[in-house]
């Protein structure tokens, strides 16, 4: 008897161990936990508007300048140790596209000139290159000008290298202006700018200052004293109004990023 229920015992215990397998079984697995999201970084791009400022030196293209004194009294004005070169600042907008590692655009800019008035220079006539007179010329250059210009360029991740060119005007005459420059984006996105970018740029520009062939320049005062002397451009040569302008630039980036 003892021997029985031993063996019952034994029996139910089995099923029910075998019912709590089986149950253990169907129960669903515990899920793994999802991976962590990773936001991929930006990839930045000179796509997109721009508006900024700039500041910089403009000098004229050599140290003499071929003239006619009172419209009779042809020369050369030298202009002392090569000082003839003055403050330019201004503001510009445009915009890039960038195509792969290429970038090209368009940009305009409007410029204040502090054209020098009132530089010490010295007179030699013609002929007689022994002749010094020495006295103060007063141009007549625009106090500003302006460039409407192309750029193309090719970018290292943040770092642009470009070329440009394009028209430059001033209140009464129109030119050419041609140059390059290298612009770094910073790391910052100033007054909720997508970026802003830095950069250098050198400009040539001329200006056709005499196409009636005996232009107006401005006067030359003698320091010896006298009244001032009306100076023309010679109505011979290449008489057009070249001068540099080295600058740095900040742009404010819109737009894509």
């Amino acid at each position: 008897m003892k021997k029985c229920v031993f063996s019952l015992l034994a029996g139910v215990a089995g099923v029910a161990l075998a019912a709590a397998t089986a149950s253990a079984a169907d129960l669903p697995a515990r899920e793994a936990p999802p991976a962590p999201i990773i936001a991929a970084a930006p990839i930045f791009t000179w796509t997109g508007f721009y508006g900024g400022v700039n500041a910089g030196w403009g000098w004229r293209s050599d140290d003499d300048e071929s003239v006619v004194l009172g419209g009779a009294v042809p020369g050369t004005l030298f202009f002392e140790n090569g000082d003839d070169g003055g403050f330019v600042g201004g503001a510009q907008i445009g915009y890039n596209y960038q195509i792969g590692s290429f970038v090209v655009g368009l940009e305009a800019d409007i410029q204040w000139a502090d054209t020098d008035s009132g530089e010490n220079v010295r007179f030699v006539p013609a002929g007689v290159p022994g002749t010094f007179i020495p006295g103060e010329f007063d141009n007549n250059l625009s106090d500003w000008f302006g460039t409407v210009r192309a750029r193309v360029g090719v970018a290292f991740d943040r770092v642009l290298i470009y070329g440009t060119g394009g028209l430059a005007y001033t209140d009464d005459n129109t030119g050419w202006a041609l140059g390059g420059g290298v612009e770094w984006a910073l790391p910052v996105n100033w007054f909720g700018s997508s970026a802003v970018t830095f950069g250098v740029e050198g400009l040539w520009l001329s200006f056709d200052d005499d196409d009636d062939g005996d232009g107006f320049v401005g006067t030359f005062t003698p320091a010896a004293g006298g009244p001032p002397i009306d100076v023309f451009a010679p109505g011979v040569g290449n008489n057009d109004n070249d001068f540099f302008v080295a600058r740095a630039k900040l742009n404010f980036k819109f737009g894509t990023y």
